[in-house]
């Protein structure tokens, strides 16, 4: 019988699937997390228990204190969540890209916090972007200036997910002034204890992805130590750029569980919903969607499988596949989403259904961590049209 799940996988990868879905089952069942949706918290408990099977280290190696791994172990770990708990995906991401980056050769005395992230004991968080710097990070205003042994940082950042739980801050601010307009030089990343006067965090209410806690930060005056910057001053953009594909293909694996959790809903209820004598599901204008749903999902998830052989083999595509991969999982996951909402009428606004969950969270999907707008934008200029931004 056709199923929602990957077509085809190695012993390894299913049996990883298999872990994360055993632990989810025990810490996070599907009331819990409708609740914990509800209330937009985070379960410190659920994410200690995915740090106990080694899910929080991927994307380090054993040896720096991670847990080895490949990008595509991680996007399957991150469907899983997903599926369940679309905002834990999220702050998921987050950890996979301070693994990443904390892996980096010249990360610094910051790689010593990467065995205490991998185990889910300490909290971090990205400062990027701001109020009037998101597609165009380039535009950024944080500063960061050097007072005796110490950095010292001002501005603001704007949806920082976790930041209201997390110990430190990764903050990617200006250091050195624009040279020969060469804007993404004399950028780098500090990691900014949060727990100080200068660091003031205030939680954004969102309509969608409630529990991946969203927050504005400002930096008034937030000192870090002389030792804080994470990898080459002024080369704090290209530090990060190297965690990109992954962390695209990572957002295109959050889009694919939100699918898959959202069809696999339809379809049930197509199954057990009876109207005229017979289960609805025996109705072409609903099993049509299904049928349209489950080709959707299952393009979006061989171009992810892709885009994550491109990363894994290095190749020059890897880019634009995993940009490809996003931008697709998440279009095809917003349709699948909105005929699973159609199927179930009312029933999928009820708050008692992870339907309407599924509905809200597939929207952040469109526009993060890029907009589906500037992807096609890149696309568009790798194809030879000119440029459009």
């Amino acid at each position: 019988m056709l199923t929602t799940r990957p077509f085809e996988e190695t012993e390894e990868r299913q049996a990883l699937r298999a872990t994360i879905e055993q632990v989810l089952a025990r810490t996070l069942p599907p009331d819990r997390a409708l609740e914990t949706d509800r209330q937009g918290r985070f379960e410190h408990d659920v994410w200690l228990a995915l740090g106990d099977v080694g899910a929080l280290g991927l994307g380090a190696s054993e040896a720096v204190g991670g847990s080895g791994g490949t990008p595509g172990d991680a996007v399957a770990v991150v469907e899983e969540v997903a599926r369940v708990l679309p905002s834990l995906a999220v702050d998921y991401v987050i950890c996979g890209m301070a693994m990443r980056m904390l892996a980096h050769p010249s990360a610094g005395s910051a790689a010593a916090d990467l065995p205490a992230i991998a185990a889910g004991e300490r909290l971090v968080a990205f400062g990027l972007s701001e109020p009037g710097a998101g597609t165009d990070l380039l535009g950024l205003r944080t500063s960061a200036r050097q007072e005796g042994d110490d950095w010292v940082l001002n501005g603001q950042k704007l949806w920082i997910s976790l930041a209201q739980e997390a110990e430190i801050l990764y903050v990617l601010a200006r250091t050195d002034p624009v040279a020969d307009d060469r804007r993404a030089r004399g950028l780098s990343v500090l990691a900014v204890p949060v727990d100080q006067p200068g660091v003031i965090v205030r939680r954004v209410g969102m309509a969608g992805m409630r529990a991946a806690i969203s927050c504005e930060i400002t930096l008034d005056g937030a000192r870090a130590s002389g030792e804080a910057l994470v990898g080459e001053r002024g080369r704090g953009l290209r530090l990060l750029s190297e965690t990109l594909d992954v962390e695209r293909v990572m957002s295109a694996g959050i889009s694919l569980g939100i699918g898959r959790g959202a069809l696999d809903l339809h379809v049930r209820y197509a199954r057990e919903r009876e109207a005229f004598g017979a289960p609805i599901g025996a109705l072409q204008a609903v099993q049509h969607p299904a049928a349209d749903s489950v080709t959707d999902l299952s393009a979006a998830r061989a171009l992810t499988a892709v885009a994550v052989r491109a990363i894994e083999a290095g190749s020059a595509d890897a880019a634009a596949l995993s940009a490809m991969a996003k931008m697709a999982s998440a279009e095809a996951t917003a349709r699948i989403v909105d005929r699973g909402m159609r199927a179930m009428g009312a029933m999928g606004l009820a708050e008692e259904t992870p339907m309407q969950m599924y509905f809200r969270d597939a929207r952040l999907q469109l526009f993060s961590p890029i907009s589906n707008e500037m992807v096609r934008n890149v696309l568009g200029e790798s194809l030879g049209l000119p440029r459009s931004y």
